[in-house]
């Protein structure tokens, strides 16, 4: 072998550990935050917000890994490390690795910190997973399914771009879908008349300023949002359009959201997992 391919092999091997995802084991957890830096993570920032409607017409996004004003960054909270989302500017932070097949879990509570255009609204943020495709979207995030983190509403769920799931839900008395466990599937699409969102049941957040726990499972192509021990959501057939086509979506990035509020999240981890979880599922 020559020695310049030698030389670029040695360069190749000692790269690879610090990005790849090891293959997720059953039973054994892995960090997604090591807790120094945000290594194993990109960012993605829109253009930041601007009360001048021209300004906002001719600005761009700041795009992939340009944070200058660190809306992501890593401090230490209550005597432990944490991924601190200012919120200033709308993006997200997502892995580089996919997944599939897993049960994550992670730390979030709210800070103090809210920014225009929402300073009257609930502090927002939200898990994206199976997230697949560009950054940058319509909607800014990748296309994804999303496990709300909202004040109020943690565990509803919202679909990014074309994804679709079919959700056990029936309506409330403000017409809206609500997850309902074991009455018919409804299938939830963006521009259908369904929509593309449907709200959880039951509540079970911590009042803001306390850390929540969320656990999301997933499982060929069923998830379950899981907020403080509590099932609140059920996504199954999970799928996208694909040229027109539905085709399955059971794997991908996980994105954290920066929407106008500062949230901190901590002991972010997964793990293989070969079946759901026989006591959450309901239906």
């Amino acid at each position: 072998m020559k020695p310049v391919l030698l030389t670029v092999c040695f360069i190749l091997f000692s790269v690879l550990p610090d990005f790849a995802q090891k293959p997720l084991e059953t039973g054994k957890w892995q960090s997604l935050f090591n807790g120094k830096d945000l290594k194993g993570w990109e960012t993605y920032l829109d253009k930041p917000y601007s009360k001048d409607s021209i300004a906002n017409k001719t600005a761009v996004p700041l795009g992939l890994n340009n944070d200058p004003n660190h809306v992501f960054s890593v401090v230490n909270v209550d005597g432990k490390p944490a991924i601190r989302v200012s919120g200033e500017t709308f993006g997200g932070i997502n892995t580089l690795a996919d997944i599939e097949n897993y049960h994550l879990r992670l730390e979030f509570k709210w800070g103090k910190l809210k920014w225009p255009p929402k300073l009257d609204q609930p502090r927002d943020s939200g898990l994206l997973y199976h997230s697949v495709g560009a950054q940058g979207t319509p909607m800014l995030w990748m296309e994804s399914f999303e496990f709300q983190i909202q004040e109020g509403d943690c565990g509803d769920y919202w679909g990014v771009m074309n994804v679709i799931t079919d959700i056990s839900a029936s309506k409330n008395e403000k017409g809206k879908f609500v997850y309902q466990p074991g009455v018919a599937p409804v299938k939830f699409l963006d521009n259908t008349p369904n929509g593309r969102t449907c709200l959880k049941n039951p509540v079970n957040e911590k009042p803001s300023g306390e850390w929540n726990t969320v656990d999301l499972y997933c499982f060929g192509d069923q998830c379950l949002h899981v907020m403080n021990g509590k099932v609140n959501m059920m996504l199954t057939k999970t799928r996208h359009l694909v040229n027109g086509k539905e085709e399955p979506l059971t794997k991908g990035k996980i994105q954290l959201q920066s929407e106008g509020a500062e949230v901190f999240y901590r002991n972010i981890q997964v793990e293989g997992i070969g079946k759901l979880p026989a006591g959450f599922v309901k239906q």
